[in-house]
């Protein structure tokens, strides 16, 4: 921080952990945005030297512009598809995020997911609180143990999933991805495979890659009418890399069993959305990654925002 007379100000969009902004305020002025609308922003960043950005607003190149002392964006999180990383670049803007703190908590959420639908437990939990006990002869689940889970992305949360799913029920392990993962293959016996057969063969497809151009609606219409009727999908991923309306078409008509989903397109789901009506559909408000020790973990770009304000490298570098 080259000018000790003056605290560099750090902007939050959101709240984060107590602890984290208690590092931040060591060395910084902490502010929290007053508003997130993208004008409302443009007011707020005059003298703003850190960023950090949760699941809401953007750091766009207007604002970054209106930031002329802006030197490092921290993402709480791993996405970073909210932040213009060509106009990062351009302006020598450093950008950081948390890859590795919310592996457990999503892959676990996943698993939660898994075997909540396998066991029709919200459908036994509506049931019973309804006062029908006869539920108990129409409710039949399934065991996951030997079944088929097909992971469309292996990397962290991914590969921690596939590890939970071996070590609980000897899951037959697939997967697809740009890269082999030999590890997971000598240890978990994955196998990478296409995803049209990873599709057919799966009890479980759990979809794990980033929202890119390439994976904007990677689960359309024909990978869902491709699936088992018996299936179950799992997105903890980003809304838009699978096709909502055929989804929805999918999960009516009877192509797949069921689905557990913490991702939508858009969020917030609106409160009319036809998905909210269905009872083979397991819903959460994206936040799979909202454990007190991953939010802890995420809040902790703290530390990175620090090293790049302070002219050190940081650990976790996105541009």
């Amino acid at each position: 921080m080259s000018d000790p007379s003056r605290r560099p100000v750090v902007l939050l969009f959101e709240e984060i952990h107590p602890k984290a902004v208690e590092r931040l305020t060591a060395k910084a002025e902490v502010r929290l945005a007053t508003s997130l609308a993208p004008e409302a922003l443009l007011h707020q960043v005059a003298d703003v030297d850190g960023i950090i950005i949760r699941a809401n607003g953007k750091v766009d190149r207007r604002l970054m512009e209106a930031a002329p002392r802006l030197k490092v964006v921290g993402r709480h999180g791993t996405g970073v598809e909210a932040i213009d990383l060509e106009a990062a670049v351009e302006r020598s803007i450093a950008i950081v995020n948390t890859p590795l703190a919310n592996v457990e908590s999503v892959a676990e959420h996943a698993l939660g997911m898994m075997i909540a639908l396998a066991k029709r437990l919200p459908e036994a939990d509506r049931a019973i609180r309804a006062g029908d006990w006869d539920a108990r002869y129409r409710l039949t689940g399934r065991e996951l143990a030997g079944k088929t889970l097909g992971l469309v992305g292996m990397g962290r949360i991914g590969g921690r999933l596939a590890e939970l799913a071996h070590g609980a029920f000897a899951m037959r392990l697939l997967y697809r991805d740009i890269q082999p993962y030999p590890d997971y293959e000598a240890r978990l016996k994955a196998e990478r495979v296409e995803l049209d057969q990873l599709l057919v063969e799966s009890d479980v497809v759990s979809v794990h890659v980033p929202l890119l151009p390439e994976t904007h609606s990677l689960i359309g219409e024909a990978e869902l009418r491709s699936m088992r009727s018996t299936a179950f999908l799992l997105n903890t991923a980003r809304g838009a890399v699978v096709d909502s309306q055929a989804l929805l078409q999918a999960l009516t008509e009877g192509w797949i069993a069921g689905a557990g989903l913490d991702v939508f397109e858009p969020e917030p789901l609106p409160p009319d959305h036809p998905l909210l009506a269905l009872e083979n559909v397991i819903l959460s408000p994206h936040m799979a990654a909202h454990t007190d020790e991953a939010l802890l973990r995420m809040a902790l770009v703290a530390d990175d925002i620090l090293a790049v304000l302070d002219g050190r490298e940081p650990t976790h570098r996105v541009a």
